[in-house]
Order: structure tokens, then C-alpha cells, then sequence
């Protein structure tokens, strides 16, 4: 493998902390912080673009850091899932850096420590990273770990007493997830000699099979936390919708499907044999019903959100408990568009509340009249949530559902049955939204509070005011980018799809990531 193309693996990590680095340095200046996180982000899109370029043309781009050899080093590995995934999570993070300046949640003040929220946010940019292109348990710790110390800071960032009381909730049911990995992990390494993901296929199966069962429920045990699958989920709903807006949208974007992918990657690489069917779709099924029953029953716009995020990981899990190729890239094509889209609904909730003071259903009205673009930009993601056709959730949802029939067995048409029962729950969720904060009267009587967090921010109007809500274009344009993007994997949706199978086949091949890992070791 080409020397400098091996090295490219290395920057979606290297950069973003390099840039928290320098960020720390320019403390005092809110528009260095601006330009060093903005270059190294980009820097962070156009490495992932072209690591999916070469994982798709070359296969799995690896390198082993310092030259150590994979079993007792550090190693990164970009295939076409993990590259992927790369390139929409950073995607996504940018846009959602580019709408914090206009919230101007990233300015210095005198209530929240704000000057840490660069080099936060680049550490958790790389945390990310790290753990989707981490080839070895304790690694993918490691990029866990990154992530979660940066999202402690973030998700009670300004200090209020609501946020620190849901932030102490996340850090504890974080930290004990943490705990139980570690245990995994060290159960693992005792049993087998070894934590690398290529290593550990060949001595696992040397093991008894009840030994081997242990040690795979432990693992998802852990991750099924973090991708807050029911009934492991009941902690994601008043943790996110606290947080500022952009911290919340980049949470429900990404963080639960770090999780996920640390599923897939065990599943297919470590525990081929086993796949737990009947216990994964079960679990599947519960995740989809129970977070869209909980969705249905909110008031508050970022509550709904936060319940069909439970709800709709339950679809990408029945992809991965149907073990087959076709649910797998089904799976990966939901992943994609999930992080697109419920980022762009959580950052459109934000602008709600930035212009109006509030989420709450039954103190909105009206503002498809007061604010058109803002009824625009909820509508299109809202739709694409709901699986209406012809939006990238629809295509999504049908790759999951053929997949299912494709399975042929009870178990699995229960599943096609519960999303597409769910995917009507959804619509109705979404539209009872769009009706009630778009479109129904408001009521003139009510007196409408300024927001949870605090004072109005500088131009922000209430619901009280006749005249049009004219939206900030620094919160406005990156949403609008989002949103188009997600409209745009509808547009792409043919090559997508083409190389989400691609990506399903080679985890089913496993052989090039297990080579790229153990046979790249110069």
C-alpha cells in the first residue's frame, strides 16, 4: 500500500486534536478558535472523501502507528463501512459547527466557560473518528472514552441547573457502560491473548461455545447502552433535549451510532457463527415499538425527536440481526440517512426555540404563516423520517423490509410487520407537529415564556409578535445545507445503495480486513 495513502487514515484523528490543541492556545480569541476549527474540520471532510475513494477502489486502507506491529500496536483501518460512515459524520459535524456560530453559543460571556467549546468540539470530533477507525477493542475504547469526556463538557455547557441534573444522568449511565467494556475487554484478552479485531476471529472459535456466548453478550451488553436499545434506552430522552441545540443535533446524530457500529463490527468480524437472531430482532422490535409509543405521547418537539432516535435504531438493528447481506446494507444505507436527517430535524428545533422560546407543542401556532423557510425546513427531513417516498427513509425502510422477507421466518416477518407499523407512527408523530406548531391557530391567551436557558438571545422574537420571524442566517444557512444533503442521498440513492452493499459483502467476506490489519504490519 501506497506510503502517504496509509498516512491519509491517520487525519481525521491527528487533525481535529491537533486543532483542540491550538484552539486551548487561542483561548482569548473567538475568531481563531472559528478559522483553526473550520480548516481542521474541512481538512477532516476531504481525508474522509478520499479515504472512501480508495477503500471503495483499493479496499481497506490501514496503518499501523509507529510502525508497531498490529498485535501489540495501535492500527487504523478505513474499509468502505467505517469510511463511509467517516465521511457523513464529519459532514454533519461541520455543518453543525458552522450553525453554533450563528447561535452564537461558541461567543465569549459571562455565564458558560465558552472558550472551551472549540476544543471540545473538535475532541469529539476525533473521538468519533477514532472509534470507527479503531481495528482493536481497547482502541475502540479508547475512541469511546475521547468522545464521552468531550460530551460531558458539551452537554452541560452553559452551567444551568436543568442541564447539569440531565448531564449527571449521561455521565453516570456513560461511565457504567464504560466500566462494563472494560470488563468485556479484559475478559476478552484473558480468554484469547489478544483484543485485535482480525486476531480474534480464529481464537475465538477455539473456544468453548458457552465461553464464546459470554464474552458476545458482555460486548453487546456494552454497546447496546451506548446505542441506547431498549430496554437500555430510557436515559437518552432526558439527557439530549437539555443541552444547546447544536450539542443536542450532533448527539442524536452520531453518538448512538458509534454504538451501532460497534455492533456491526463485532457481530460480523468476531462472532460470525453466532449472530443471536431471535435475541437481536427481538430487541429490534422493542426499540422500534417502544420509542415511537413514547414518541407519540410527547408535547415537547425535542422529546419527539429523541424517542423516534430510540425508536429508529431499532430499525438499523434489525438489518444487523438478520445477518445476512442484504440486511446488512440495508442497515448501513438507514445509518447514513438517520445521522443526516435527525441531525437536520434536531438543528430545525433549535431555530424553533432560538426564534420563539420554546418546543413545547401547545405554546406554538402559526408558523408556517410567521416563519415559511422554518416550515420548509422542518417539513422536508419530518417527511423523510417518516419514510414517505421518494426520501432516502423510504428507500432505507424498503431495503429493510425486502430484506426481511427475503428471511422468510416468523421472527423476521414480525419485524417487517413492527417498521412498517412504526413507520406510520412516525408520520403520525411528525405530523402532529408540523400541525399543531405550523399550522393551528395559537392561542392569543397564552403568556409565552422566554427559554429554559435563559434570556432571549440578541434578535430573537417571541410568539407574541404579529410580524414575520425572520430566521438568522448563521443558523438558517447550515441548516438548510443539512437539509439539503439529506435530499441529496435521495438524489445519489442508486450509488449509495451500490456501495452500502458493497460494504455489507465485505464484512460478510471479512478477509480484506483481516488481511489489511495483520498482513499491512511495515
Amino acid at each position: 500500500m501506497n506510503h502517504l495513502a496509509s498516512q491519509l487514515v491517520l487525519v481525521p484523528v491527528i487533525v481535529p486534536l491537533l486543532g483542540a490543541g491550538l484552539c486551548l492556545a487561542f483561548g482569548r480569541s473567538a475568531r481563531a478558535q472559528r478559522i483553526i476549527s473550520i480548516v481542521a474540520l474541512a481538512l477532516v471532510v476531504a481525508a474522509a472523501a478520499a479515504l472512501l475513494w480508495r477503500a471503495d477502489q483499493f479496499g481497506p486502507q490501514s496503518v499501523n502507528v509507529g510502525g508497531w506491529p498490529a498485535d501489540i500496536g495501535i492500527s487504523l483501518v478505513a474499509d468502505r463501512l467505517s469510511a463511509l460512515l467517516l465521511v457523513v459524520s464529519t459532514i454533519v459535524t461541520f455543518s453543525v459547527l458552522l450553525y453554533s456560530f450563528g447561535q452564537g453559543i461558541v461567543e465569549f460571556g459571562r455565564d458558560t466557560p465558552l472558550s472551551v467549546f472549540h476544543p471540545t468540539f473538535l475532541v469529539l470530533s476525533a473521538g468519533v473518528s477514532a472509534a470507527f477507525l479503531s481495528a482493536d477493542l481497547f482502541n475502540l475504547f479508547v475512541g469511546f472514552e475521547i468522545l464521552l469526556a468531550a460530551s460531558y463538557v458539551l452537554i452541560t455547557l452553559g452551567g444551568t441547573e436543568a442541564r447539569v441534573r440531565a448531564g449527571t444522568i449521561y455521565v453516570v449511565v456513560s461511565l457504567i457502560s464504560s466500566v462494563l467494556f472494560l470488563i468485556s475487554i479484559a475478559a476478552v484478552y484473558a480468554a484469547t491473548g489478544t483484543v485485535n479485531l482480525a486476531a480474534l476471529p480464529e481464537r475465538i472459535a477455539a473456544l468453548p461455545e458457552p465461553l464464546q456466548l459470554v464474552l458476545q453478550l458482555m460486548l453487546l451488553l456494552t454497546f447496546s447502552i451506548k446505542a441506547a436499545i431498549f430496554p437500555l434506552s430510557a436515559w437518552l430522552p432526558d439527557s439530549y433535549p437539555t443541552a444547546p441545540a447544536p450539542v443536542t443535533a450532533v448527539f442524536a446524530g452520531l453518538l448512538t451510532k458509534v454504538g451501532i457500529y460497534a455492533i456491526i463490527r463485532v457481530q460480523t468480524i468476531v462472532f460470525p457463527d453466532q449472530p443471536l437472531r431471535t435475541l437481536l430482532l427481538t430487541v429490534a422490535i422493542l426499540t422500534m415499538v417502544v420509542g415511537i409509543l413514547g414518541a407519540v405521547a410527547q408535547s415537547d418537539i425535542k422529546r419527539l425527536l429523541s424517542f423516534t432516535l430510540v425508536s429508529h435504531i431499532g430499525y438499523m438493528l434489525f438489518g444487523i440481526a438478520l445477518a445476512s447481506e442484504a440486511g446488512y446494507a440495508g442497515a448501513i444505507f438507514y445509518v447514513i440517512h438517520h445521522i443526516t436527517v435527525q441531525t437536520a430535524l434536531f438543528l430545525v428545533a433549535g431555530l424553533i426555540e432560538y426564534r420563539t422560546g420554546t418546543t413545547q407543542l401547545d405554546r406554538l401556532g402559526g408558523l408556517a404563516r410567521a416563519a415559511p423557510v422554518l416550515a420548509v425546513l422542518f417539513f422536508v427531513p419530518a417527511m423523510n423520517l417518516a419514510g414517505i417516498p421518494p426520501f432516502s427513509g423510504f428507500l432505507g425502510k424498503l431495503a429493510l423490509i425486502q430484506a426481511g422477507t427475503e428471511a422468510g421466518d416468523w421472527l423476521a416477518y414480525a419485524g417487517v410487520g413492527a417498521s412498517l407499523a412504526v413507520s406510520l407512527l412516525t408520520l403520525y408523530a411528525v405530523a402532529k407537529t408540523w400541525n399543531r406548531a405550523f399550522w393551528q391557530p395559537r392561542d392569543e391567551d397564552i403568556e409565552h415564556d422566554t427559554p429554559k436557558t435563559g434570556a432571549l438571545h440578541p434578535g430573537q422574537a417571541t410568539m407574541t409578535d404579529d410580524k414575520v420571524l425572520r430566521l438568522p442566517r448563521g443558523m438558517a444557512l447550515p441548516t438548510l445545507a443539512l437539509v439539503a444533503f439529506s435530499v441529496t442521498l435521495t438524489l445519489a440513492a442508486g450509488p449509495l445503495i451500490g456501495v452500502s452493499q458493497r460494504a455489507a459483502a465485505e464484512l460478510q467476506e471479512r478477509t480484506p480486513y483481516i488481511e489489511a490489519v495483520l498482513g499491512d504490519a511495515e
